[in-house]
């Protein structure tokens, strides 16, 4: 697109609605290109119907392989929606789909807002991995950025008719000062349009099923978050300080989702705690269907690097678990991807660092240092699964402890690939440690595919015991039991129950534990008030 300027310049651009951009080796640009083949992708498969229970697969297309390179939707396709299925995820949120020049970016300095990225193949071939996904029954999620855009002018928004202002706020208002990028002028009629649209072109074209929007607290306030913390005071919430224009858009946003498509779902990704953020637009909510429980892997990060093991506090584990907005749905992870960026370290990493290079075999003694991060590593993700919200989120890999950290090419590490993919094949060695924390998390997500508890009202806490480091609550009529205690286990310890059986146990063989417990045993209850409850069983 050539646009004559209103100094008589002129600039030649990339449509913003183009759906097909792609960048020669030998040049720095991304050029457009007209998409349209003679067949075009043809769906076969319905969408799956709108779920109670969300178990979200957070996944990189180009990171999705052992390989250092950038990985294709074909492999997306035949080799990681299968895994995904088989772990019991019913639902993948995909990344760094929107066109991004920067591949280090991880998609978050979008270029072209209406094309998928062609780094991994062509439009048909993600409509065919969606398609896929869809026939296993498998919900599909775009990481949508509407929050700021690159600032790349030649293949980007910026600058798009030589003014500053054309989808952006123009000055200090129109620039993110800590992502260095352009925030849109959600005012602007024509830019509503252009975001909207965008949303249906995703639905309506590549039939994904929804929407995470990344962001949202940068959107919502006028400071963006930056240098602010949020206490829960509602003057925090409400006043001058609130973009109005950005709320009002992305009220906007899921009203037009809702009317459309009303079995499409919409994820928030808001740190500060926005009251109705996920109430109907008809209440003066938001309109989103879930937010993100942020406060629940940085206060997992902090007790791990803080915190003596004898020194853990149950009282305040179970209060950020459970500390959420009446009525709004909370989707609880113990780990995202921004934990396994460089310069952050997962929780298996935190737990179990250098000895992960050298005592992950089965071959070699477990050391207490690989014992403790690999129970830990699993009774921290039962819980949070069981206890912290609606929904449950895993970033690719770390289900299983992925060593290491996540580093894209880039100038400070010679462009290299070598952290920039996920070494799946760890799983599948059976001399390797790794295949017991794999196999626990397939069975946790398939236990609550059985009983519901994410679509379960909140769990009601019968015991956070500090000095015995134990937690006991009941949530889908099951009892979930967990000892923190260090070096400390218990005979005929009672707690609040009527007949019960073993269902899960991160203790047993399977999952690398010491099979202290046996699952042959059924016990029932007696008639002896605990914890004010009328019954209860010694375990």
């Amino acid at each position: 697109v050539v646009i004559r300027a209103q100094n008589g310049s002129l600039l030649y651009r990339i449509s913003p609605w183009a759906r097909y951009v792609v960048r020669d080796e030998d040049k720095v640009n991304y050029d457009w290109v007209h998409w349209n083949p003679p067949q075009s992708y043809i769906h076969k498969n319905p969408s799956p119907k709108r779920l109670k229970s969300l178990r979200i697969y957070e996944s990189h297309v180009g990171i999705a392989s052992p390989e250092g390179k950038v990985a294709s939707y074909k492999n997306f396709t035949y080799n990681v929606l299968p895994r995904i299925k088989d772990l019991g995820y019913n639902c993948v949120q995909l990344m760094a789909i929107m066109e991004h020049a920067y591949y280090a970016s991880f998609g978050y300095q979008v270029t072209s807002f209406f094309a998928a990225s062609s780094r991994y193949g062509t439009p048909d071939d993600l409509k065919e991995m969606i398609d896929v996904a869809h026939s296993m029954g498998i919900t599909v999620l775009l990481d949508v950025v509407h929050s700021h855009a690159s600032k790349n002018s030649e293949d980007g928004l910026n600058q798009f008719d030589g003014t500053d202002s054309c989808f952006f706020h123009s000055g200090y208002r129109g620039n993110h000062q800590l992502w260095d990028s352009r925030l849109f002028d959600y005012a602007n009629w024509e830019v509503l349009r252009f975001l909207l649209s965008n949303l249906r072109m995703w639905i309506e074209d590549y039939r994904f099923d929804g929407f995470r929007f990344d962001g949202v607290t940068s959107m919502l306030y006028h400071h963006h978050g930056i240098g602010t913390g949020f206490s829960g005071d509602y003057n925090e919430y409400f006043g001058l300080h609130v973009d109005e224009d950005a709320l009002c858009y992305l009220m906007l946003a899921n009203h037009m989702i809702n009317s459309l498509h009303p079995e499409c779902i919409t994820i928030a990704e808001d740190v500060s705690g926005m009251p109705a953020l996920c109430r109907p637009v008809a209440e003066g909510g938001g309109g989103f269907d879930y937010r993100l429980a942020m406060a629940i892997p940085d206060k997992w990060i902090q007790i791990i690097k803080e915190l003596k093991d004898e020194d853990w506090n149950m009282g305040n584990i179970v209060h950020t678990l459970t500390n959420r907005r009446y009525e709004e749905k909370y989707i609880a992870y113990a780990e995202s991807h921004d934990q396994a960026l460089v310069g952050d370290k997962t929780l298996a990493f935190r737990l179990m660092d250098a000895e992960m290079y050298t005592n992950m075999s089965v071959l070699m003694p477990l050391t207490p240092v690989i014992d403790r991060g690999i129970q830990l590593h699993k009774m921290i993700r039962l819980i949070t699964h069981a206890l912290g919200g609606e929904s449950y989120l895993n970033f690719m890999g770390n289900e299983f402890g992925h060593p290491e950290w996540l580093d894209f090419p880039r100038i400070g590490n010679n462009e290299s690939y070598h952290y920039a993919r996920r070494q799946f094949n760890l799983t599948e060695d059976d001399l390797l440690r790794y295949k017991f924390l794999n196999a626990f998390d397939r069975d946790m997500n398939k236990l609550e595919e059985r009983f519901g508890w994410l679509a379960s009202p909140q769990a009601y806490v019968s015991e956070k015991h500090e000095s015995n480091k134990v937690i006991a609550f009941e949530r889908a009529g099951l009892i979930f039991i967990f000892n923190f205690h260090p070096y400390q286990s218990y005979v005929d310890y009672r707690v609040v129950a009527f007949k019960y059986k073993i269902l899960l146990d991160s203790d047993a063989g399977e999952y690398g534990g010491h099979q202290r417990l046996d699952h042959n045993t059924e016990y029932f209850s007696e008639e002896y008030a605990h914890n004010y409850r009328p019954n209860s069983i010694m375990v």
